[in-house]
């Protein structure tokens, strides 16, 4: 397909597709399918080899958050039967980050529900953050904690924060119709905050929430423009008891074109599968990892992923390895100027350009060697974790 040539090859360029080519990336046959997989495939292999990074969730405080957000059973009002605890002691949550390392994370996302954190609570997640630093010196810390207050991102980078994770989650357009508490202005000015502080920032999207085409192409060329180091690409999990629970629209051809198309537009990044790829994906998870460079190990916030033996075999019967902690993740001439991306020669993490043409040549990277219906299974509720006296699952 020329489509496909144009796009590996403004992919191999960091060239930013037209809006036309990434929509006809979303409107491929499935007959199309696997020529659309390799052609994103050979992109991402340019600037990420076939290097897994593995990234680990700790919760530090479940549910009861006064946010509206449609998608979320911590939303206020969710009738969704998960664990509600409040914040976890430095102790308890650096003991669930080092389940995750153990199990191969170069990555710890911390996360707590609500609208954002107080300075007491930047306080106490400075603490856990020094915590885990002082027993996994090497490990990178994102923080994701909503909406920033002025200084806030600057203290989690002095208490040893390398990222923070902030999502965009829909087009602006559609934004208003899936929360109400805050806006889409709100998040971008939380992503811009933390990368003025020096750290990695990482912001997303979840799709399956009933959007057109045309709003993912509009959330995704929006985060192009924010240009964060990493891109988690959420699936939605229609979870009982939230208002989005009979919201069924994704199929696994769909969440590859989804994948193909944000690796089209932001070739040099980490786009990292994220929530939703078990239930979604499914069987074809694997070839999700021909678009992905990342991935979650493990449960998510609220809802079980699968086990983290399960993704490890996953990654090395599909041909991958995962990307060990002195290996660099982002491009060198992204790694240069980002601070906590798997670097550790250090920068200011706020950069411009980006995954922008910026006339650097391309980093040579090692290269070893019909449509179905969305299917309506229950959701497994996350039973394990922080907060229990049971096991992580990693």
């Amino acid at each position: 397909m020329d489509l496909l040539n144009t796009l590996v090859e403004k992919g191999l360029r960091r060239e930013l597709p037209t809006r036309d080519e990434a929509l006809a990336v979303l409107a491929t046959s499935d007959d199309e399918l696997l020529d659309v997989v390799a052609a994103a495939g050979k992109v991402r292999r340019q600037w990420f080899g076939r290097r897994v990074k593995l990234n680990y969730l700790v919760n530090l405080k479940s549910g009861l958050c006064p946010e509206d957000c449609s998608y979320c059973s911590q939303r206020l009002g969710s009738k969704a039967e998960i664990l509600k605890y409040t914040w976890l002691k430095p102790d308890e949550a650096k003991k669930a980050a080092a389940a995750g390392v153990a199990g191969g994370a170069k990555r710890v996302c911390l996360v707590a529900s609500g609208r954002g954190p107080t300075d007491r609570d930047v306080d106490r997640v400075s603490q856990t953050i020094e915590a885990i630093k002082e027993q996994h010196e090497d490990v990178e810390v994102c923080a994701c904690l909503g909406l920033l207050s002025e200084g806030q991102a600057d203290r989690l980078r002095s208490a040893g924060a390398d990222a923070y994770n902030h999502n965009l989650n829909t087009s602006e357009g559609t934004y208003g119709d899936i929360t109400t508490t805050h806006t889409y202005a709100d998040r971008v000015d939380t992503v811009q905050q933390a990368q003025a502080a020096g750290l990695s920032a990482c912001s997303g999207l979840i799709a399956g929430m009933g959007e057109t085409d045309a709003d993912l192409v509009d959330v995704v060329f929006s985060l192009r423009e924010l240009d964060p180091d990493s891109v988690p690409v959420n699936f939605l999990i229609p979870m009982e008891g939230t208002p989005l629970a009979k919201d069924w629209h994704l199929t696994p051809q769909r969440c590859l074109r989804i994948l193909a198309m944000v690796r089209f537009v932001c070739p040099d990044v980490e786009v990292r599968l994220a929530g939703g790829r078990e239930v979604h994906l499914r069987s074809m998870q694997p070839l999700a990892l021909h678009l992905v460079n990342s991935i979650f190990l493990g449960d998510y916030l609220t809802s079980e992923g699968q086990s983290g033996q399960t993704d490890l075999d996953m990654i090395a019967d599909a041909g991958f390895e995962v990307e060990g902690a002195d290996t660099r993740t982002l491009p060198r001439h992204r790694a240069q100027t980002a601070v906590g991306c798997g670097s550790h020669d250090g920068g200011c993490g706020s950069h411009e350009g980006g995954c922008a043409p910026c006339g650097d040549t391309a980093e040579e990277a090692p290269e070893p060697s019909q449509a179905m219906v969305a299917r309506k299974d229950l959701v497994a509720v996350r039973r394990r974790g922080a907060g229990t006296d049971l096991a992580p699952n990693a």
